[in-house]
Parts: C-alpha cells; structure tokens; sequence
C-alpha cells in the first residue's frame, strides 16, 4: 500500500474531464469558456464600481462585493486548469494541486452559501426595521457577518482538504471529474470510506441547510412584514429589494442541493459534472448580471463610470 501511496503523491491524479474532442463538445467548451470570460468580466466590474461609487457604500453592497470576490476565487481555481488540460490534453494535476483545488472549492463554496443566508437577514432587517437599520447594521456587525462566512468555509475547506489528502490511494488515477472533487476522489481510496462518505454528508447538509434555514427564516418574516403593509409602492419597492437575493439562492442552492443532497445510487458522475458545471461556471456569471440588469442604483454607477469615461476621452 506504501508504494501506491508514494507513487500517488508523485505522480498525481488524472482528471478524465467533461468534454470529449468530438465536434458537439468543442462548442460546448466554447460556450463554457465565454460563459468563465462573462463571469471573470462580470464581478470584476461589479467589484469595481461598489469601490468607485459612494452611493454603493452601503451593508448590502458591501456583502454583495465580497459575494463577487468569492464568485471569481471559484471560477479561477477551476475553469483555467479544466481549460489547460482540455487544450493540452495532458488532463493531469498534481498531488498537492488536487489538495490546493479540493481546499478553495470547498471553502468558497461554503463561504457563499453562508453569506448568502446571512444577507436575507440583511434584507429582513431592511425591510422590517428601516428606521433601524444603519444601526442594526453597522461596520462591526457587517464585518462580524463577512467574517464569519469566510471562517466556516475556510473550516470546513481545510478539514475536507486534510482527510482527503490523508487517504491511502491505489490502483487507477482516473477522477472522473474535471477538477479535484471530494466525493470523486474518495472512489480512488484504497481503504473503506463509509465513515468519511457519512462525515462528509453531514457536513454538507449542515453548510447547506443552516444558512438555508437562516433565508427561509429571514424570508416568513419579510413576508409577514410585507403582509402588514398597505401601500401597494412600498410592497414595490420590498419586492425589488429582495428579488435579486430570491433569484441568486435559486440558482445557488438548487444547484448544490441537487449535487450533494441525493443518495449515491442517483448520482451518476455525469449528473455530478454537469451540476458542478452549473454552479462553478454559471452561477458565478449569473450573480453579477442578476444584481446588475435588475438593480436601478448598480446601473446608475456603471452609467457614471461611462458618462466619465467618454467625458475623459475628448479632445
């Protein structure tokens, strides 16, 4: 066993990928490669105009920078490799890189998961106690909040990291996955995993369902608080503040649900490719256009940093 263990770490793993060379999966990869160019571009510019804009300078904004930065970390620590490989078709990855890869995954997966739980209490507070809120919200609770989001998934990356790099591996390289993921990884072990398998799917229902808990929660309140208003405008304005957040824990916890919520007999990997395709390439594309083309204020900024733009290009 000592011999698979040595010749794993030197030589790493094979990552079997997604696509194929045929025809149909090089406009696939096209397609993924724009989508990673529009996400990369997206959050960039999100990122850039809640610095430059004073009127962005406010709690939700603040969360929804640091939901940015979270968002281009993923796609960077996974679609250049996936890209690299395809391209080269090598498809190889290191020892340590899978460990590096399974690390930031896990811990940005589940620092957005957990911010995005706590900015529906931010919309609750917003909602519900208005007069309140700047106080309700202030630097040191919104710093408490970011971080506290990074911490648990930074916990939770590191602790996954370890016990999957610890693990004896033998026999075939072959993840059948386009990056270093946990559970595809663990069919490589040459020991019994049913410990881990079970660990590692109470760690995910609890990183999924504690912060889901915390929107449904945030969510029956904003709806009793809506339920009490009168003024068809103010029910308006409550909507248009919350159907940005509504939309991105759509996309995000649908996604992560559906990849580590099922029991194993209904996840074949080519399910587990495609919806991890899903939420480390689209949805970080998405989050940026959902909070962008839906949001007056966003729209307004990027329109002055435009307007100052072509003032500064004239003669």
């Amino acid at each position: 066993m000592g011999r698979w263990v040595n010749q794993s770490y030197t030589d790493g793993f094979i990552l079997l990928g997604i696509f194929s060379h045929s025809q149909t999966d090089l406009v696939l990869f096209s397609v993924v490669m724009v989508v990673f160019t529009v996400a990369l571009g997206g959050n960039i510019l999100l990122i850039f105009l809640i610095y430059m804009d004073p009127q962005l300078h406010t709690p939700m904004y603040f969360f929804l920078s640091q939901l940015s930065l979270m968002d281009l970390m993923l796609v960077c620590n996974i679609v250049p490799k996936m890209a690299a490989n395809f391209l080269s078709g090598r498809k190889s990855i290191s020892f340590v890189g899978c460990g590096i890869q399974i690390g930031f995954f896990v811990s940005l997966v589940g620092s957005e998961g957990l911010l995005l739980g706590l900015m529906a209490y931010d919309r609750y507070v917003a909602i519900s106690h208005p007069l309140h809120y700047p106080i309700l919200m202030n630097q040191k609770v919104c710093l408490q909040i970011i971080g506290s989001s990074w911490a648990f998934g930074i916990i939770d990356g590191v602790i996954q990291m370890v016990a999957a790099i610890s693990l004896p591996y033998c026999g075939s390289r072959n993840v059948d996955h386009f990056f270093c993921e946990v559970q595809a990884l663990l069919k490589l072990a040459c020991v019994d995993t049913s410990l881990f398998d079970t660990l590692l799917f109470a760690c995910c229902v609890f990183m999924l369902l504690l912060p889901f808990s915390i929107i449904v929660a945030s969510y029956a309140c904003i709806l009793g608080a809506v339920l009490r208003m009168r003024s068809a405008q103010t029910w308006k304005k409550a909507l248009a503040t919350c159907s940005s957040h509504l939309t991105a824990v759509i996309v995000f916890y649908g996604a992560a649900m559906f990849m580590y919520l099922r029991p194993r007999r209904y996840r074949p990997p080519s399910h587990d490719k495609v919806a991890s395709i899903f939420y480390t390439v689209l949805t970080p594309m998405l989050n940026p256009l959902i909070y962008s083309l839906r949001n007056q204020e966003v729209m307004g900024a990027l329109r002055k940093v435009l307007n100052h733009c072509r003032i500064g290009s004239q003669p």
